[in-house]
């Protein structure tokens, strides 16, 4: 038996590829048909491969000729695949970065990257902002079928629909009065407990109502969100802003049955009536003194707290009262 040892070069820069990045010779051993005689597959020709690396011998293994374009083949296979790979990484990479400036976006901005040009209030969702600016410009765009009545928002829209059914689903356990709203029942059950959850972070207020809490903040911030469209005067509550708007119209739906005056708000409206009835259902618990107007209960009660909400901004001086302020900024004047 005959062996021929060569040096194999590679036909194609694949396999020149292959064999530096192996860096060990290939050995081939080729067996002719003339050492043993005719076979049984005349034209087939056996080949024995041998391969050595760092001085070690790896067994020999029988494997089939290839062809030039099976290796071309293979080569290209592999160079798209490579490609693919990097397309692939290079796509990851761009997401992540988009991921990661969105990230640090949302960071700077203190996790709220939407911002109220008209009072520079910010918000985590856009859809936040939207609802918000319509305080501004008196948007309402979600309108009852029932009585024409406008909303800023749909949530609203859906408790007010329900108003024109009559139906109060929501009981309160301990007096029985009943409510449209599961909030407004929450709402009204804390004045049988007296629980207020909601604290002002700066002067250590509760209240028992998230929305009086928001309200009295801007006692101490001077936000005005609520802007009249007829003469751009600003209200730190929208209940304010809709009594000064009736000033623009003169318009007063309300009257009263026992003397024949009237009121642009149904709550002024109830407020005269108790003149009338003498009934004062406002009580102080701490005193037991009663009171027919809420308002005057509120100043009340500062009495007894210390509570001065209304700062002067020139000497900074602080009242109980919002009348007592404006007669102090005179003497400034």
């Amino acid at each position: 038996m005959l062996y021929i040892k060569q040096e194999a070069e590679p036909d194609t820069p694949y396999i020149k590829e292959q064999e530096d990045e192996m860096k060990f010779p290939m050995t081939v051993g080729v067996k002719s048909e003339a050492d043993e005689g005719p076979s049984k597959e005349s034209g087939a020709a056996v080949q024995h491969l041998t391969t050595k690396g760092e001085g070690q011998s790896q067994p020999d293994g029988l494997l089939a000729p290839l062809s030039d374009s099976d290796d071309v083949t293979s080569h290209s296979s592999d160079l798209n695949t490579d490609e693919q790979d990097d397309d692939f990484e290079q796509n990851a990479s761009k997401s992540l970065k988009r991921s990661s400036l969105k990230t640090d976006s949302k960071e700077c901005a203190g996790g709220k990257p939407f911002g109220c040009t008209l009072c520079n209030k910010r918000f985590s969702q856009k859809s936040h902002l939207i609802t918000h600016e319509r305080t501004h410009t008196g948007e309402k765009p979600f309108v009852c079928t029932c009585c024409g009545k406008r909303f800023a928002q749909k949530g609203i829209l859906n408790h007010h629909t329900s108003t024109h059914s009559g139906e109060k689903p929501f009981c309160c356990s301990l007096c029985g009065k009943r409510f449209t709203q599961k909030a407004h029942l929450n709402n009204h059950t804390r004045s049988h407990t007296g629980e207020k959850p909601f604290v002002c972070t700066l002067c250590n207020k509760r209240f028992s109502q998230k929305s009086h809490l928001i309200t009295h903040k801007r006692t101490h911030t001077g936000e005005k969100p609520f802007v009249c469209r007829c003469c751009g005067q600003r209200f730190a509550e929208k209940g304010n802003l809709n009594k000064h708007t009736s000033t623009h119209s003169g318009e007063k739906p309300f009257g009263c049955s026992l003397c024949g005056k009237t009121f642009t708000r149904k709550g002024d409206l109830v407020s005269h009536t108790r003149s009338h009835t003498g009934e004062k259902p406002f009580l102080c618990t701490l005193c037991d003194k009663r009171f027919s107007q809420k308002s005057n209960f509120i100043i009340h009660k500062r009495t007894h707290t210390g509570e001065k909400p209304f700062a002067c901004s020139v000497c900074h001086k602080r009242f109980c009262q919002k009348g007592s302020l404006n007669r102090h900024k005179r003497t400034h004047l």
